[in-house]
Order: C-alpha cells, then sequence, then structure tokens
C-alpha cells in the first residue's frame, strides 16, 4: 500500500521552520553536526514511512527534529556587560588568543604573561583596547601570585572579578618517564598544579561575591597515558580532579567549574624558535643522563622521540578558535559544560581509551602522537646491561639545583 507523502513533508516543514529560526538567530550552526542530524532524520523518515502508520509517522519524526535542534541549540548566554576575567598565560597560544577575543566582546581582561616586553605582551598592546591591563606573574613565584591578587582586587572594585582562566602551562621534557628528571615532574607540578591552586584559592572571594565561573584548561594526556609526557601528563590530572573538587565543593555558591581538554593545537611560537627550543632541551637530557640509562636507552631511542614529537607538532591544527569559543562558552554560558573537548579526532580517541583493550589503547596512542622505538638494551643484537658505578650512585640531574634541592 503506497504511504502519503503529506505527513512526512509536514514534519520536515517544522523541522525547516525551526532551523531557519535558529539560524537567523544564531543558536545554531551550519556544519557536520547539523548535517549529520539531517542526514539521520532522513533515515528515519524513510524507516517510519515502511513501519508506521502515517499520522504515527508525522508524530515521531517531528518529535525527533525537535529534539535534535534542541540539542545542537546553542545554549543561552549571559551579557557581557562589565564583566572581568583574569587570564593567565597568556605571552601565546590559548591565553593570548582568548585575552584578544574577550576584549574585543567587551570584557576587562586583566592578562598575566611571563615578560611584559615578550613578543605576545607587544601584540597585545597594540590591539586590544585599554580595558585590557597586563600584569607579570610567574606562577612558581609566591611573590608573583600575591602581586597578582593585590592587582585584581584594585582593578575589580567596579565591576567585580567575573571569571578565573588557568590557561598557563609548563612542559619541557619528552621522555619517558624513568628517562625524565624529577626535577621536571616538580617543575610541572609548580606551575600547571600548585600555581593555579595557590591563585584560583585567592581569588575564590571575589568569585564567591560575584558567583562567577572557573574555567581551567587541562590536557588529555591528564586523563590518559601519552608516550613520552608522564610530568606533564601527571600535573594535569592533578589539576584536573582538583578542578572537580572545586565543582562540587563550590556549587552552593554559584560558582560553576569548567575543564577544557583541547586536542593537538599549534600554541607556541614559530616552527622554528620550536625546533631551536626543543634541540636544547634534548641535548640537556642527554646530558644528564647517567651512564647505566644511556646505555640501556641509547642516544638513538631519544633521538626518534624528540623527532616523532616534532613531526606531531608540524600535524598540529594552527586554528585556535574551537578553544577559544570553549572558554567563552564556559565563562558565558547560562550553563556552561563541566568538560569541553576542542579538537580534531578527541571523540574518537576517548572512545578508544575508554572502552578498547589496553593493547589497543596504548598502540593507538603511539600511532597518534609518539610511537618508540626499542630501547638498544632490549634490540636483538644487543647483549643485556650490566649494572655500573653510575647506576649504584644515581646522580642527580645537573639542571641548576643544589643537591639539598635536587633531593
Amino acid at each position: 500500500m503506497e504511504r502519503w507523502p503529506w505527513p512526512s513533508g509536514g514534519a520536515w516543514l517544522l523541522v525547516a521552520a525551526r532551523a531557519l529560526l535558529q539560524l537567523l538567530r544564531a543558536d545554531l550552526r551550519l556544519g557536520r553536526p547539523l548535517l549529520a542530524a539531517l542526514a539521520l532524520l532522513a533515515v528515519l523518515d524513510w524507516l517510519c514511512q515502511r513501519l508506521l502508520p502515517p499520522l504515527a509517522a508525522l508524530a515521531v519524526l517531528a518529535a525527533a527534529g525537535w529534539i535534535a535542534l534542541s540539542c545542537l541549540a546553542r545554549p543561552p548566554r549571559l551579557p557581557v556587560a562589565t564583566r572581568a576575567v583574569l587570564i593567565t598565560g597568556c605571552d601565546s597560544g590559548f591565553g593570548k588568543e582568548a585575552a584578544k577575543k574577550l576584549d574585543a566582546m567587551g570584557f576587562t581582561v586583566l592578562a598575566t604573561v611571563l615578560d611584559l616586553d615578550s613578543p605576545g605582551a607587544l601584540e597585545l598592546r597594540a590591539c586590544c583596547s585599554s580595558n585590557l591591563r597586563l600584569l607579570q606573574m610567574d606562577l612558581t613565584k609566591p611573590a608573583d601570585i600575591r602581586h597578582a591578587l593585590e592587582f585584581t582586587k584594585a582593578h575589580t572594585t567596579s565591576t567585580g572579578l567575573w571569571g578565573l582562566v588557568n590557561n598557563a602551562g609548563f612542559n619541557d621534557v619528552v621522555a619517558d618517564a624513568e628517562l625524565s628528571p624529577v626535577a621536571t615532574f616538580r617543575s610541572c607540578m609548580e606551575v600547571n598544579f600548585f600555581g593555579a591552586l595557590q591563585l584560583t584559592k585567592g581569588l575564590l572571594p571575589l568569585l564567591r561575591r560575584s558567583r562567577g565561573r572557573i574555567v581551567t584548561v587541562g590536557s588529555p594526556a591528564g586523563d590518559m597515558p601519552y608516550p613520552c609526557l608522564g610530568a606533564y601528563g601527571t600535573s594535569k590530572a592533578a589539576l584536573v580532579l582538583l578542578m572537580d573538587t572545586f565543582s562540587c565543593e563550590l556549587l552552593p555558591w554559584g560558582i560553576k567549574v569548567s575543564v577544557i581538554q583541547p586536542g593537538c593545537f599549534r600554541t607556541g611560537e614559530e616552527s622554528v624558535r620550536k625546533v631551536d627550543h626543543w634541540e636544547r632541551r634534548k641535548q640537556l637530557l642527554l646530558a644528564n643522563l647517567s651512564q647505566e640509562l644511556l646505555q640501556a636507552y641509547g642516544e638513538d631511542y631519544i633521538e626518534h622521540l624528540y623527532g616523532q614529537f616534532l613531526h606531531s607538532l608540524r600535524l598540529a591544527l594552527p586554528d585556535l578558535s574551537p578553544v577559544v569559543d570553549a572558554i567563552i562558552d564556559a565563562l558565558l554560558a547560562a550553563q556552561p559544560r563541566r568538560r569541553y573537548y576542542p579538537g580534531r579526532g578527541l571523540g574518537l580517541m576517548y572512545f578508544i581509551h575508554n572502552y578498547l583493550p589496553e593493547g589497543l589503547r596504548r598502540r593507538f596512542l603511539q600511532a597518534f602522537f609518539i610511537n618508540p622505538c626499542l630501547p638498544r638494551a632490549l634490540q636483538p643484537s644487543q647483549p643485556s646491561p650490566t649494572p655500573t658505578q653510575d647506576a649504584v650512585q644515581d646522580p642527580a640531574p645537573n639542571l641548576g639545583l643544589s643537591p639539598t634541592e635536587a633531593q
């Protein structure tokens, strides 16, 4: 029996009318999610016409279209008005781009930089309004954090502080955890965890008063064991757990906490300078390895790791707008998400990490980021290493620390 086409057409007209209205109000974006939803609706339409009576098909298709458009709609946003926000790590990358975008939207932006004369700081001075204030802050120095707290209180007396964006991050070693100096783990924790903790705690009285927002840039390396990012990933895992704790504890105060887990983006300076920087870090790592570790792993192994890492940097996305958009949504959405995952392939990555066997997870991360070769001692042609005097002594790495500090 031939089906009447009008119920299906009526449902599509309803869906099209609502989609057009949402597009005109900028509540909906043209993109792959919308196209995927329309494709699924078309499949559902085909099934309904063959399995259901006309009126039931109309009801199911219209309801499915309405729900899909509701899910795709942007959440309502709060007005910018005179809101003030503090962003850390604005010398480059996400921090710098977020500061520029928020300033253009009308926010009062307090942007922290490591160096007030850095290229990023000079760019912000040149292209932003007088509402943007720059201040120097090193998150490893309590005196700098205290000064930032006083600066923030002094510059938000009339507006209050609406948001804190914990963006600053640090990592300077790409190597297995055994090869990474303990000092590197401490440095990552000082910047990525303890610095963010001290700054956030210091600003909580202002944020409680405004019932504002805390937005923190984490990393998927804190959720899954990325090869050769043990120090960085460990610090980010601690930071994200801290933010989840804050999210629960600060809910009665009206403070909303969001964590952004970005994919692989090109956030540093120009590629030539990045290559020079990582070449210096590699040479310093090699110079400070014990003889036993150098024999076990081999210089070729470390050269391979850094070559793979630089290759992944070249493949990183140069457009930082997905992360900046996530920061803005976390600051202004009436009901912000607790997690944002901007970037290419993150959905597949988290699916594999959460649901597939451990061996497949490991191989996927290696193929995606760094695929290490076999250490020298594990290669078939190499004899097993024997303990050396260097291995017994296990000297502290020479990274500018006194022996007491290294211990």
